[in-house]
């Protein structure tokens, strides 16, 4: 370096100005651990965004046209969120006890400024599935380091029952997205001392907000308790005192609305709260009878859920964890899969019938399940390997991809998609070109009792046989005529036309065309006869 003073300042002036430039530079670009959490948001994004449009005919197609109503009620007749409303039971109002309308009320408020579209809900799902895969990513990376946080939410990206209901119609991705952002929250608070009390109001508004979406999300809160207790047992009583009073709270509120919701479908027609087939209705002998339902689970998760290469994934994540480290609180946030796991399966013994019954309550499992099988894929890709980024752990986390891809991912959700309920669709179609604002309409779904039909009729009306509280609507009455009383007291109420599909068949396998051949020829004797296609029956009632 020169002696002259100017010379030197002049050069070390310009050597700052270089290292703040490549500061600005090196801030300016994604590290690695975040470019590949949005590559990971990306792949996600595609599988849930895929086929966005499909109207509402596939597995979940009549628990998603229930939710829809509750959309299109929010936007036609009232707002107030507190008084969800159906319209397949007639004119109404048919308020009834339902979760905390999150989804469906912003797809309301989507409808009101863009109009009507039936895929507006499934958007809104996606959007809080690419909430629930980011929040994994940061609950994972908390718990057991980056990498796993990177393989667990490409595991949720890819499973098949997530893709599935993260892009249905349904309450339940709001609910897995709030839990798990809540969590998150709350184990970042926890991990940081619990120096950060708005982090601490954050996560228990999150989470609440989860559980009201649906009460499954309650499972989640087991992680909450479980940290609490450490901090309990570590003598820090004063931070598990706002713990315990930010949990009383939440519960407080959870218990309220629910007991509202209860009221509700208690006082109004047609007395219906959704949910049933609890332990405490049926009885515990009956779930240990009936095996509390695992063939059934079983069943689900091979040819629905997940496939074979996923649950061995799942099974090998589950039975080898990380290794314990030295730093006690890393051991401790490292139980969360487990404590989750095992808090999801205490929700499905009290509730295995009507979790069964209705498969998109297994997403509160989805959490621990998207971790192990991360967990499962990293053990096969990096075995008896030393840096995870060898050709050789490449070239096996590459066949793995594609095992799962081609076994799991795509085969199962395209039998989910199936259209099962196209004509269903199709009849609701027919009936919304022919009726008029006010007009009621009867209708029969190729799955009896799915609302379908009158969804897109755009009015209001009943399914067939007529449904909502404990009166079995998902299988036709013995004969026919109990069944055209049915279609009188209907008439009589104000129904103007009939429409069934050709293929619709109740619960016991039975075809509304071979079994109610009665029913159509009062219906040709009483009725206008308007479509008698290959596919659907359509009438005009004729008022008494």
């Amino acid at each position: 370096m020169t002696d002259d003073p100017e010379l030197n300042q002049a050069e070390g002036r310009q050597y700052l100005q270089q290292s703040t430039d490549r500061d600005t530079a090196a801030r300016n670009y994604l590290s690695p651990n975040t470019a590949i959490l949005l590559g990971i948001l990306f792949i996600a994004g595609m599988f849930r965004f895929h086929d966005i449009t499909l109207p509402l005919v596939d597995a979940f197609s009549w628990r998603e046209t229930s939710t829809a109503m509750m959309a299109d009620n929010f936007q036609q007749r009232s707002w107030n969120i507190f008084f969800p409303e159906v319209s397949w039971t007639g004119p109404g109002p048919s308020y009834q006890g339902r979760e905390f309308q999150i989804v469906s009320y912003l797809t309301a408020l989507l409808y009101q400024l863009f109009g009507w579209h039936d895929w507006f809900g499934r958007m809104v799902a996606a959007l809080f599935g690419l909430v629930t895969v980011f929040s994994l990513h940061r609950l994972t990376a908390l718990c057991w380091g980056e990498t796993h946080a990177h393989v667990a939410a490409l595991a949720y990206a890819l499973m098949p029952a997530t893709i599935m209901i993260d892009s249905s119609f349904l309450p339940d991705p709001s609910m897995l997205a709030l839990v798990t952002l809540g969590v998150w929250l709350f184990a970042k608070y926890w991990a940081d001392g619990g120096n950060r009390q708005g982090v601490l109001l954050l996560a228990t508004f999150a989470f609440t907000l989860g559980v009201l979406a649906k009460p499954p999300g309650i499972a989640a809160g087991a992680v909450i308790f479980y940290l609490m207790v450490c901090w309990l047992l570590q003598r820090r009583y004063k931070l598990a005192a706002r713990v315990l009073a930010s949990g009383l709270l939440s519960l407080i509120v959870i218990a309220a609305y629910f007991r509202w919701a209860v009221y509700l479908g208690q006082t109004y027609p047609p007395y219906h709260i959704a949910g049933s087939g609890y332990i405490w209705d049926s009885g515990f002998w009956t779930f240990v009878e009936d095996g509390f339902y695992l063939d059934t689970v079983w069943s689900t998760s091979v040819w629905w859920f997940y496939g074979y290469p996923m649950m061995a994934l799942i099974v090998i994540g589950f039975w080898i964890p990380p290794k314990p480290t030295e730093d006690a609180k890393q051991r401790i946030l490292s139980a969360i899969p487990y404590v989750w796991l095992a808090a999801a399966a205490i929700v499905y013994v009290m509730a295995a019938r009507e979790i069964t019954n209705n498969p998109w309550n297994y997403h509160i499992f989805h959490i621990s399940l998207a971790m192990f099988c991360g967990r499962g894929a990293l053990l096969l890709a990096t075995l008896a390997s030393r840096t995870v980024l060898s050709p050789v752990v490449v070239l096996r986390s590459i066949c793995i991809a594609v095992v799962t891809l081609v076994w799991s991912t795509f085969p199962l959700v395209r039998t989910m998609k199936t259209p099962i309920a196209m004509n269903g669709n199709l009849l609701g179609d027919e009936l919304s070109r022919r009726v008029r604002p006010g007009d009621l309409v009867v209708t029969v779904a190729p799955d009896v009792g799915d609302p379908i039909a009158i969804y897109y009729s755009r009015v209001r009306g009943w399914v067939f046989p007529p449904g909502g509280g404990e009166v079995q609507w998902s299988q036709f009455v013995e004969d026919d005529a109990t069944a055209i009383a049915q279609i009188e007291e209907l008439r009589a109420e104000g129904a103007d036309y009939f429409g069934a599909a050709k293929n619709a068949t109740d619960n016991k396998g039975r075809l509304f065309v071979q079994h109610h051949k009665g029913v159509i020829d009062y219906l040709d004797k009483t009725g206008t006869k308007l479509v008698d296609s290959d596919d659907l029956l359509v009438y005009r009632i004729t008022r008494p």
